[in-house]
């Protein structure tokens, strides 16, 4: 009985470490989604002595400013976005509305978000690796979304919400990419010549940890059920099968 109690304690422990947990990475993707929206006033008219646009000028206006206003108005749109539809309690309450603003995700995504962000990434400001990581998550991203699309589709929802996740992951670049960028800011360390690894850790990172964590997940899963105890059919069974009990 002591054993049960102990084991129903860190249980309940381990759930609200991981609620709170879940809690403040929400209470960051909506810090960051705040973050983006605040700084338009650098961009609208565009001030080419702010952080993101300097050195810029001599390309912005063209087709890509076009990427860089449909990019920026898109990006805090799908974090906040995702963040509803990942929560398993808004699904289950409110279908409806899940379906509903999964088809805005997926188009926005689709359409608008991993396009421009592709048509934007060769002109990272670090060179070749830089913009090489930003393209390969742009395009990882429209995969994702529409991958997760056609499970919803074809109500293969397993598939669907996983499939989502990373794409929701994918999206959080944005937010990790900030926090990389503050450590640097912070400690000194790596400054300008970090932002090339910081454009392929922000995302593989993240999407790593998740699929380590779900071969965790399977991997001590199955044994359970594959030494779950065998129980005989029970006897009028075995005479409605047209068998003989002993």
């Amino acid at each position: 009985m002591p054993l049960e109690m102990g084991r129903k304690m860190q249980t309940s422990l381990q759930t609200k470490l991981l609620r709170a947990l879940a809690i403040l990475a929400g209470l960051l993707v909506v810090k960051v989604a705040a973050s983006i929206v605040l700084v338009y006033r650098d961009y609208l008219p565009p001030n080419f002595e702010s952080a993101f646009l300097n050195g810029r000028q001599s390309y912005f206006f063209g087709a890509y400013h076009w990427a860089f206003y449909t990019h920026i108005a898109c990006g805090p749109v799908t974090l906040l976005l995702g963040l509803v539809l990942i929560s398993d309690r808004f699904r289950q309450r409110f279908p409806h509305w899940h379906r509903s603003l999964g088809k805005v995700q997926i188009a926005l995504v689709l359409l608008l978000l991993a396009p421009s962000g592709l048509w934007m990434a060769p002109y990272a400001e670090t060179g070749a690796v830089a913009a090489t990581g930003f393209s390969a998550l742009a395009v990882a991203t429209w995969t994702c979304a529409l991958l997760g699309w056609r499970t919803a589709v074809r109500k293969r929802f397993a598939e669907h919400r996983r499939w989502m996740w990373r794409c929701f992951l994918l999206l959080c670049s944005a937010v990790v990419l900030r926090l990389i960028g503050g450590l640097d800011t912070m400690t000194g360390v790596g400054g300008a010549s970090s932002y090339p690894l910081a454009a392929w850790a922000s995302w593989l990172v993240p999407l790593a940890i998740f699929e380590l964590g779900g071969a965790i997940r399977r991997r001590y899963s199955r044994p359970s059920v594959q030494n779950a105890t065998y129980l005989p059919p029970a006897p009028a069974s075995i005479a409605l099968a047209g068998g003989k009990s002993a």
